[in-house]
């Protein structure tokens, strides 16, 4: 039982990171016959964890793939989220829109100076989105980054545990891009390219530096 457990969260957290996958693909990621990951994504399914859609891929029969629903996302860890409402409300209905906006940008200059005692001035733009991506990941956005073909950087954000906040406050979302080109510096210019908040399954990034943008 235990044993299925685990490799119930394994096959959840592939389908967090990895977006949609085929019953094939989930097998072979699982390291499980097709049978086995079929049982899993039944059973997951009828929990209310994951869906999946038929697709036609050319010729043949059409392919089925399988993600998480909205109860499926939410089984990641969402900051005190209930808690967090409350006070947000609370502050706003209290003390007005202003006194919210100060306090969320009080936090993000807390954020920023947290950030800058890792990332450095000097560090090149690949090393600075690297320890961004890392700080990110250890607060439990569950982020990475790559470099593109064209040399510029993608931070990649696959869970928000301040989702419910941000939804009440989209200040949250505008001070971080904010702390991301702060502590990116002058040389970068950072663009959310998706973006949970609008129906994206992940947030993500695109950083390019500035001798790099294109006309």
């Amino acid at each position: 039982m235990d044993k299925m457990i685990e490799e119930n969260e394994k096959a959840m957290c592939i389908l967090k990171n990895e977006g949609e996958k085929t019953l094939k693909d989930l097998a072979k990621m699982l390291g499980i016959t097709t049978e086995g990951a079929r049982f899993q994504l039944l059973k997951l399914s009828n929990e209310g964890y994951v869906k999946s859609e038929s697709r036609a891929m050319g010729r043949g029969r059409p392919q089925q793939f399988w993600s998480l629903t909205k109860k499926g996302h939410d089984k990641f860890p969402n900051r005190h989220s209930e808690l967090t409402l409350r006070l947000i409300n609370k502050i706003k209905k209290e003390y007005g829109e202003d006194a919210l906006s100060q306090i969320i940008a009080s936090t993000a200059e807390d954020n920023l100076n947290h950030y800058r005692k890792t990332i450095e001035e000097t560090d090149t733009l690949e090393e600075k989105v690297r320890k961004l991506a890392e700080l990110r990941e250890r607060e439990g956005y569950m982020a990475s980054f790559k470099k593109t073909d064209d040399g510029d950087f993608m931070l990649i954000e696959n869970h928000c545990p301040i989702c419910d906040a941000a939804s009440l406050c989209q200040n949250f979302c505008s001070s971080e891009l904010d702390i991301f080109q702060a502590v990116l510096g002058p040389g970068a210019q950072i663009k959310r390219t998706k973006h949970i908040l609008t129906g994206d399954r992940r947030c993500a990034y695109l950083i390019q530096e500035s001798d790099n943008l294109k006309g």
